[in-house]
């Protein structure tokens, strides 16, 4: 007898970690589909929830396993539920040791858009015992409770040291690795947009994240891995992660991302070949020559650079041109140097007036690369030197005020 009970919550318990197998893996290009089908799938593991005789459903145990499948099957839905919050409230008062019914009423309180209190919720779990689940729950819900905070780097600072508590509880897994690289990623933005550090922070743990077979089926991480790259400039990795994402979820905007940086290298490309060896640049190019350092920085030219951050150097360079594209950050500027040599110049966490058309930059301890990479059968090659601190920048000889810092407010891609 006790074996048919079992087997029916096995059942029952099966139907709703299936339920949110869908939820978490399918991805059709119309999302009314997916709606759809988790409605279909939570009406049949309902029923089959119902078919548990009353008399297995005595006990306080009992009681509490059933209020808390039945709050999780009611709540796959994205919007908030309030039967499922009465059911998964039930079970926690009757079992307040069942982390996974904390878990679940956390999360759906947070649908409600009650944040504190979802907090609230997640800290009285944990207080019960460490648990890798809850702790990355708690961390996504520190970066919604960071948009608009004054103290949102601080709260996002928060949300990172939780995300590597539950890394420590279980270091292979990659939905912890995953919320590890939001949460450094989401710093990087809420910090304004320069610290490289974050980025590859951010890198490292989406790469771990990816060790994970049961990360494979899961668009953001390709989609936020992408995004790193771009702003790390990695710009053929972030294209086929871009193109990765929309194959897993078409609902995603990764095609349009794919499509704005193609747009942004195409531009990139045809101002060089319009500007390289001109009589513009040779004129530029020579009065760059006269310019004296005003600091102990070694002189150099793009062409005597060495890939990565090249210290105690300086290049004199001339803005030819803003290239304007479609994101907040970075700022892209077209350059020569005294050697008539055009390069981009890509500029972090300042404000889009910092460095105008026509302006004489001193770049010091310049982050140079050569870009050099082909993508749908087209050639992309440039030379790119990369700005994160206004300390790396004088213009016009003197150094950039802090007023011109920029603050973006990008998040990383994460759901409740």
């Amino acid at each position: 007898m006790e074996k048919v009970e079992e087997d029916i919550w096995a059942r029952a318990t099966k139907a709703a970690d299936d339920l949110y197998h869908v939820k978490e893996t399918f991805f059709p290009a119309n999302p009314d589909d997916k709606v759809s089908k988790l409605q279909n799938e939570s009406d049949l593991a309902l029923r089959l929830l119902d078919s548990v005789p009353p008399e297995q459903r005595k006990s306080p145990i009992q009681r509490a396993t059933y209020e808390y499948l039945k709050g999780k099957i009611l709540d796959v839905v994205p919007e908030y539920r309030k039967d499922a919050e009465d059911h998964l409230s039930k079970a926690v008062k009757l079992n307040p040791s069942l982390a996974d019914a904390w878990l679940c009423l956390g999360s759906c309180i947070w649908k409600k858009g009650d944040l504190p209190a979802a907090k609230n919720c997640f800290n009285l779990a944990l207080s019960k015992g460490p648990n890798k689940k809850i702790l990355c729950q708690l961390s996504m819900l520190e970066r919604s409770m960071a948009q608009g905070s004054e103290n949102q780097a601080e709260i996002v600072e928060e949300s990172i040291q939780h995300a590597k508590e539950a890394i420590t509880l279980d270091v292979k897994d990659g939905n912890s690795w995953y919320n590890l690289g939001n949460a450094c990623l989401t710093s990087f933005f809420v910090t304004g947009s320069w610290d490289h550090s974050k980025l590859l922070q951010s890198l490292k743990a989406y790469q771990n994240a990816e060790k994970d077979e049961r990360m494979k089926s899961n668009p953001d991480l390709y989609f936020n891995c992408a995004t790193v790259n771009k702003y790390l400039e990695n710009y053929e990795r972030a294209l086929s992660g871009f193109e990765a994402a929309a194959l897993k979820d078409p609902s995603l905007n990764a095609t349009e991302e794919v499509q704005m940086m193609v747009n942004l290298l195409d531009k990139i490309e045809n101002l060089l070949k319009g500007h390289a060896k001109t009589k513009r640049v040779a004129s530029l190019a020579s009065s760059l020559a006269a310019v004296k350092l005003s600091s102990s920085h070694k002189r150099a030219t793009v062409d005597l650079l060495s890939e990565g951050l090249n210290k105690a150097v300086a290049v004199v360079g001339k803005v030819l041109f803003f290239v304007k594209h479609e994101n907040v950050t970075p700022l892209y500027f077209l350059v020569c140097d005294s050697n008539q040599t055009c390069f981009v110049l890509s500029v972090y966490g300042m404000r889009n007036d910092a460095i105008k058309e026509g302006d004489l930059l001193t770049l010091l301890e310049p982050y140079y690369r050569l870009v050099d990479f082909s993508w749908k059968g087209k050639c992309h090659q440039f030379k790119s030197i990369r700005v994160d601190f206004l300390e790396q920048v004088l213009v016009n000889g003197k150094t950039l005020p802090p007023q011109l810092l920029l603050r973006s407010s990008i998040y990383a891609q994460h759901k409740p």
